[in-house]
């Protein structure tokens, strides 16, 4: 039987001719995480997880999602009507390849047209067009959505130069320098944490990210910023004027657009505006269709920035470490669930300087959770017990940075299986934390050394190795990584360079049994250059024990040995001074040479 929402959506789809409605996991800014408003998706299907896309017709609904959702999707779609498709897997299509069957002749595609990006958008104009039909830009869910949660506006606060360590007008200056190169008068940008950055401005209209709604356009002499007015203070409209930048409501972007661009050469790029804003280029002279400069600008980060993001990292190893100190010396001797083990951890980080706030939300997985990628615990979650693996993914904003650290952790006594897998991942990560390569390589080239000792198992996992990390702003940030599978469009196939931030963290899930993965954060610097050239390296930000006790020594040969104690005495030397007592001695002994 049908969700109440789906057959209502159907409903609204009939008494406006459509024959198929498509809705993302999007908002107006090609956000990761939409605000609560935009959450159209998980409101007619109640699938929660940050990735997917639902496509519904007269008799049938599918929600397409990845790897680290498929055990999730399907208990929250079970009951549903909603056909899983789990892409990336053998045999399984594509939404596109699925629509193309689907569609009937002379039909009518309808879609949120500000939450669906412009080389998305034309594609299935395209696939509408082939069978004689049309699209239609219109929010349907909205319309059968009774109480649908509102845009909220918060205040925006400035990045001070001590922790962006470049101006507004020093980033203005190399965006203008790159659309000279490219001749092009005007530069749109719809991507929150694009704008946050050139704008060096942090807001909290998203949760986990640091990001404020907003849209805008830069000319080669000014600027117009499209936000909430009643968020940003005087103070900061006073400087955002002294930088010659015009403050609009945020709600008057699409109506000036048009205006704004009439004959003017434009620079867009079509995989991060919307189909929404395209329109509103009509009246442009020319779009120059390319990325936006500020999203290879914003990966490297620069010498201020490398520095900020190590005393993050010391503070958010220190609040780790006394978590992981009381989760040991506390397991079997009181109850502790998921959700009460991450709150002590939002507890232990909220007792550090300068800390704002989670940078998504915590991942507390026992045992058979754990094989859930991206498991979130209902309520309190499972009731830990003395045994097996707790895996905790977390992540903090300070205004020194953003960290990402995934730790698994013997709760008590463990498998041999449990152990050996625990190590290949070990291993892997790193191996890959050990590189050293050439300049000029891209991730996918590195992915191969964290994956090798799963790979030579026989196993794997279905989600990439590492992703780029924003400075105060998306956890998640491109155009860098570490994957040899890549994703559509071709993001994260950066070239590495030094100053980029990407997470090391493979894994492994075994379905019904247990999950494990190991994250550390990796700073790119250059290491030695010689008559092949320029060699780059690794430096760990992430500072943390490794559980010694999940090791399983015979699988660990001597470099994975020497890897490991070279490690652990970098998280000594770093956090030890700010450690005493019982929670002192624990922490030595958690990362004694091996």
């Amino acid at each position: 039987m049908a969700r109440a929402q789906i057959e209502a959506l159907r409903k609204a789809m009939r008494e406006a001719g459509v024959s198929v409605c498509l809705v993302p996991t999007a908002d107006a800014h090609e956000s990761e995480y939409p605000a609560e408003y935009f959450e159209a998706r998980k409101y007619l299907s109640g699938f929660t997880g940050s990735a997917g896309i639902l496509a519904v017709t007269e008799d049938w609904a599918g929600l397409f999602t990845d790897g680290r959702y498929f055990l999730q999707a399907e208990r929250q779609l079970a009951g549903s009507g909603i056909t899983l498709y789990k892409t990336g897997e053998e045999g399984v299509p594509s939404v596109e390849e699925e629509l193309s069957v689907r569609f009937p002749e002379g039909g009518v595609l309808a879609f949120d047209g500000t939450t669906v990006n412009r080389r998305f958008g034309e594609l299935l104009g395209k696939l509408a067009k082939e069978r004689n039909g049309s699209v239609l830009l219109a929010d349907l869910p909205g319309r059968i959505w009774k109480k649908r949660p509102p845009l909220k506006m918060a205040a925006v606060f400035p990045l001070k130069l001590c922790y962006a360590g470049e101006s507004r007008r020093e980033k203005f200056s190399r965006v203008r320098q790159q659309m000279g190169q490219k001749h092009t008068d005007l530069h749109v940008v719809t991507t929150l944490d694009d704008i946050a950055w050139l704008m060096n401005l942090r807001g909290r209209d998203i949760a986990c990210n640091p990001v404020f709604l907003s849209y805008l356009v830069l000319s080669m002499e000014r600027a117009w910023l499209f936000a909430g007015e009643e968020a940003l203070s005087e103070a900061v409209k006073r400087e955002l004027s002294e930088d010659l930048v015009t403050v609009r409501p945020y709600g008057a972007f699409f109506g000036e657009l048009p205006a704004l661009c009439q004959g003017k050469t434009v620079l867009a790029d079509s995989r991060k505006v919307s189909e929404q804003v395209w329109e509103g280029l009509s009246r442009a002279k020319t779009i120059v269709d390319s990325p936006n400069p500020s999203i290879a600008m914003k990966a490297v980060k620069n010498p201020t920035e490398e520095e900020n993001f190590r005393k993050a990292h010391r503070k958010d190893g220190v609040a780790v470490t006394k978590f992981l100190y009381w989760l040991k010396k506390n397991i079997g001797r009181t109850p502790i669930t998921e959700g009460q083990a991450a709150a002590y951890l939002e507890t232990c980080r909220r007792k550090q300087k300068n800390y704002l706030g989670p940078s998504f939300p915590t991942i507390a997985a026992y045992g058979a959770n754990g094989a859930q990628v991206h498991y979130q615990p209902e309520g309190e979650g499972a009731l830990l017990s003395p045994e097996g693996f707790l895996l905790v993914d977390s992540g903090g904003h300070y205004l020194e940075g953003t960290t990402d650290i995934t730790r698994t952790v013997a709760l008590g006594p463990l498998t041999k299986g449990q152990k050996r897998h625990f190590t290949a991942v070990l291993k892997g990560m790193l191996a890959l934390g050990d590189a050293k390569f050439p300049q000029g390589l891209r991730g996918s080239g590195l992915d191969c050394l964290a994956r090798g000792p799963l790979w030579a198992m026989g196993l794997d996992y279905l989600h990439g190795t590492g992703h780029g990390v924003g400075y105060l702003l998306n956890v998640h940030e491109g155009p860098n990584g570490f994957r040899w599978r890549q994703p559509p469009e071709g993001a994260e196939t950066a070239i590495l360079a030094p100053g980029m931030i990407t997470s090391d963290e493979p894994g492994f899930y075994l379905e019904g049994e247990y999950g494990i993965r190991t994250e550390n954060l990796l700073l790119c610097r250059k290491g030695e250059k010689n008559r092949y050239g320029q060699f780059l390296e690794f430096e760990h930000l992430t500072l943390a024990p490794i559980d010694l006790e999940a090791v399983d020594w015979e699988e660990m040969d001597g470099r994975d040995v020497q890897r490991l104690n070279v490690y652990h005495r970098q998280v000594r030397s770093a956090l030890a001074p700010h450690l005493e007592g019982d929670e002192l001695q624990w922490f030595l002994d958690a990362t004694e040479t091996v």
